[in-house]
């Protein structure tokens, strides 16, 4: 069968594209963004892309077209899906029939940490030796690619709170129907499809009333958000994780290394093993946490959980340090919410030590750029000794109030150069610059390095 994905250089759908032609399909995908690390995984995997939504790629037609949620009324190509009466789906409805059948679900849903907790997930159970399926809304570092159909009975899948496509407004998790769920933690996002956290909250218990009794929902003992949800009504056991002092918890850590790195895991009081990996960051232990947990659901006991995460290698774009240059690292990070934001630099702060940081954010996830979170981002940040906040064009809100609220040296700017010009110029080494956005940021990563060698 042929199948054309619109919006293909998304992250979930370029990994629902990879499993597509696993499955035997010919596989072509159009998008108006198509750049790297997804466009060369998915050219890499000999899947022809297409720039733009022009009907023309719709010509001859496909058998079906896979239709992603940056999808709207008035796309030339979506119009002439509709008018010609082409057959088309959504991408978490067509995981759901064609690859999600018959398979035990492990389900990773949250506001922050779905890609790193599903790539580790799916690294624990790999290395147990279970050949899981997965389907991650990254690159990974230590899989060749995103996404594969796997040779067991298992599967371990992004669970997205965001909208299915413009014909399905449910949350996309509500298709997968997991047995296993991770519910990471919860706060308000996405504010171009959701009112409020309560609307959130709602698809959150949606996707609860899919989880069989026999399953089993992970969750911290610390958020209250989801505390919220389970308590509108729960039919499946609960396995809490925590942090430290977080004694209530049946699974939790005791740190060894402050910024992360080295940790001990114990359950019901007992120390069980030790975690010592490349991570950095409280998040990312809770993180750790809930993989354990879920591993376990389904045989994988606590020592080989944290023999595997000790080997984690992470997931691109979430603190990946892209080169060390006249002593200056450069990490590129996913960045796309405050929290995000000031749980990366807190993480960076701890390993770094006295070393100065740089944070280079770009206010660019649909949230961002409708300002819901402007109060919070200098608080986000306050970790950075020097901060550079990005404004792009179609940003419709000034960032200067959001420096004049900063406790630490900001500054914004307009101009992708000016910023590598300032970088060159003051950053000495030791510095680490960590630049932060859910997009390609106009090539900065690679212009900085460049900058930087010559």
């Amino acid at each position: 069968m042929h199948l054309h994905i619109l919006g293909i250089c998304g992250t979930f759908m370029g990994s629902l594209a990879l499993l597509a032609r696993d499955l035997g399909h010919t596989v072509t995908g159009s998008d108006q963004s198509v750049y790297p690390p997804m466009s060369t995984q998915l050219e890499n995997a000999g899947i022809t892309l297409m720039q733009g939504y022009n009907r023309s790629h719709l010509q001859p037609h496909p058998d079906l077209v896979i239709v992603g949620n940056a999808m709207k009324r008035g796309i030339d190509a979506v119009e002439y899906m509709l008018d010609a009466g082409l057959p088309y789906i959504s991408g978490p409805q067509f995981l759901a029939d064609h690859v999600l059948q018959g398979k035990h679900v492990l389900g990773v849903a949250g506001t922050h940490g779905k890609t790193t907790t599903t790539t580790m997930l799916a690294w624990v159970l790999d290395q147990a030796g279970l050949n899981p399926g997965f389907l991650i809304g990254g690159v990974p570092l230590g899989f060749s690619q995103s996404a594969r159909l796997g040779g067991g009975k298992y599967f371990v899948v992004e669970a997205d709170e965001y909208d299915s496509a413009f014909f399905d407004k449910r949350s996309k998790f509500v298709h997968y129907h997991p047995k296993t769920a991770i519910l990471n933690n919860l706060e308000f996002d996405h504010a171009d499809i959701f009112d409020d956290l309560a609307a959130i909250q709602k698809q959150f218990h949606h996707l609860v009333r899919t989880i069989p009794s026999t399953g089993r929902i992970i969750a911290p003992i610390t958020e209250t958000h989801i505390d919220e949800v389970l308590e509108m009504g729960c039919w499946t056991p609960v396995i809490r994780t925590g942090l430290d002092t977080d004694t209530q918890a049946e699974l939790y850590a005791e740190l060894i290394q402050a910024d992360g790195s080295h940790f001990k895991v114990l359950e019901q009081g007992k120390v069980i093993a030790e975690v010592q990996w490349s991570m950095t960051g409280q998040h990312s232990v809770a993180n750790a946490l809930a993989t354990i947990a879920a591993a376990q659901h389904v045989g994988v006991s606590i020592v080989q959980a944290c023999e595997a995460l000790s080997s984690f290698g992470g997931v691109k774009r979430r603190m990946e340090l892209l080169g060390t240059l006249r002593g200056i690292e450069v990490y590129d990070d996913f960045a796309h919410h405050p929290t995000a934001i000031e749980t990366t630099l807190d993480g960076a702060r701890k390993r770094l030590g006295e070393r100065r940081l740089w944070a280079v954010i770009e206010p660019r996830s649909n949230t961002m750029r409708m300002g819901s979170h402007k109060d919070g981002l200098a608080h986000s940040a306050r970790l950075a000794d020097e901060v550079i906040w990005y404004q792009p064009e179609g940003l419709d809100w000034d960032l200067q109030p959001v420096v004049e609220a900063a406790s630490n040296k900001s500054q914004v700017s307009r101009s992708l150069d000016e910023i590598i010009q300032r970088i060159v110029q003051e950053a000495g080494e030791g510095d680490a610059v960590v630049i932060m956005s859910n997009g390609g940021f106009g090539g900065l990563h690679q212009k900085l390095l460049a900058a930087l060698q010559s």
